[in-house]
């Protein structure tokens, strides 16, 4: 474990820049393939700025998933919840467990979500347990949880694919969630991972209690301090009420120093609440109506619990602008894949690399090879939804032309995306910040979580 540790941590430290730099690499490897297909440098160059902004509805999309996943794990009840959570374990097994399934239901509901909510709870496993875990593996632990965001109900391929009009609708139609979310084999796997992985996690415990590592002070105090900081704001909104404290209790509300309207109007309960429940009215009539789970209307689900179970205007406001700070790459890099794809459309290399994996593949084995080629592209596009707008048109050319099922390849893809972030530094930004632990601290851990889940989903993707 030591040994796997080292080698990661020296190829994280010292090859492994931010992802915009891979991007570069990558539109000048894609640029240079697309004129050896016969197109000109000019040519390539079109197809690339044409190609530019054909993504922005979805690049908004994957944007406002991660933004109000993080504010609605940051709302005082969802906080107050997770961290109560973090007081039931008695033992290490039992925070190590607890710490990796709480991660899976929180990502399983929505990976900007399961981010927060997961780098909350091991934060607090840390705190309350000090002495008696070996931190690093707690925070491990909830980022391996990260595996089956994919597989959930914020799975940008199998949402997109479901959703009306996605750019390769055309190709492939509207695939159900029943098909790939739902389907047998990926619940078989889901099922397997929640067994195999807090099982494996377990093992790497250090036996020696001299070998465990505390959580820093500095995490400690920061955590004791949004504690102190909760309490005093749930104390406020006791003695709060619409027309706001007694002046006579409270000198600067009084007349001459009573805040403008538009600060209380921010601080008070009903604007948010009455905008949620109608979101609320919205969902229960598309429910009745019929309506099926896709994308956007994930996305507004989210908007209404976290407008509902915020405390007002302010509080949801302050939560947006931090998560909106976490999605900064999403918004920067999305247009370079829509810019990548409209080269690979344009030139041709689409069909030419989904000829080259129907050359060895069959239409059983497809899903397995989505699923490898997935993981690998993942290291250099750490991005689900801007790998399936640069590699999903390739797989889904490819199952075309063998007759494959094209739910189960692109859930093999889907996969893919998900298994090799446990290696890829990208999404453990927020969570590591959060923790206050570096990527070194964990990748040891995470890669060997790495190899017995890829045995796990790579088998269920050949078996099933």
């Amino acid at each position: 474990m030591q040994a796997v540790a080292r080698v990661f941590t020296r190829v994280a430290e010292r090859y492994l820049p931010d992802a915009f730099i891979f991007l570069f690499f990558i539109t000048i490897l894609v640029f240079v393939f697309g004129m050896l297909q016969g197109s000109g440098p000019v040519e390539v160059v079109g197809y690339w700025g044409e190609g530019f902004f054909d993504l922005l509805e979805f690049t908004m999309q994957v944007t406002l998933f991660v933004v109000l996943g993080f504010a609605l794990a940051n709302t005082p009840p969802v906080s107050r919840a997770l961290k109560a959570f973090a007081r039931l374990p008695r033992n290490e097994v039992q925070v190590i467990v607890a710490t990796v399934l709480i991660m899976m239901v929180c990502s399983w509901i929505s990976y900007g979500f399961g981010l927060v909510a997961g780098a909350i709870v091991a934060r607090e496993m840390g705190v309350v347990h000090r002495g008696r875990v070996h931190y690093p593996l707690i925070v491990a632990a909830s980022y391996s949880g990260f595996i089956v965001w994919h597989a959930g109900y914020s799975g940008s391929v199998p949402l997109l694919i479901a959703t009306e009009d996605h750019f390769l609708a055309g190709e492939i139609g509207v695939i159900p969630v029943t098909q790939t979310l739902f389907s047998s084999t990926t619940l078989i796997i889901l099922a397997a991972l929640v067994i195999i992985v807090p099982l494996a996690l377990v093992l790497m415990r250090p036996r020696d209690p001299s070998e465990r590592v505390d959580i820093p002070e500095s995490v400690v105090a920061e955590a004791e301090g949004h504690r102190e900081e909760e309490e005093g704001q749930e104390e406020q909104e006791d003695g709060r009420s619409l027309e706001g404290p007694d002046s006579s209790e409270n000198p600067e509300n009084s007349a001459a120093g009573r805040p403008p309207i538009s600060v209380r109007l921010e601080r008070m309960r009903f604007v948010p609440l009455i905008l949620g429940l109608l979101g609320l009215c919205y969902i229960a009539v598309y429910v009745f109506d019929g309506g099926t789970l896709e994308l956007n209307i994930a996305i507004f689900s989210f908007l209404v619990l976290g407008l509902l179970l915020v405390p007002d205007t302010r509080h949801y406001l302050d939560s947006l602008s931090n998560g909106a700070r976490t999605a900064y790459g999403i918004i920067l890099q999305y247009p370079f894949y829509a810019g990548i794809l409209g080269i690979m459309s344009g030139t041709g290399l689409i069909t030419t690399i989904a000829d080259f994996f129907t050359s060895f593949s069959a239409a059983g084995t497809l899903p397995f090879w989505a699923f490898i080629s997935g993981g690998i592209v993942n290291l250099f596009v750490p991005s689900g939804g801007g790998q399936w707008a640069v590699q999903g048109p390739v797989m889904m050319q490819a199952a075309g032309g063998l007759g494959a099922d094209s739910a189960k390849t692109a859930m093999g893809l889907a996969w893919g995306d998900a298994w090799t972030n446990l290696v890829q530094p990208f999404w453990t930004l927020p969570l590591l910040a959060i923790a206050g632990l570096t990527i070194r601290d964990i990748m040891g851990y995470t890669a060997l979580i790495l190899i017995v889940s890829g045995v796990v989903i790579g088998g269920g993707l050949l078996i099933l």
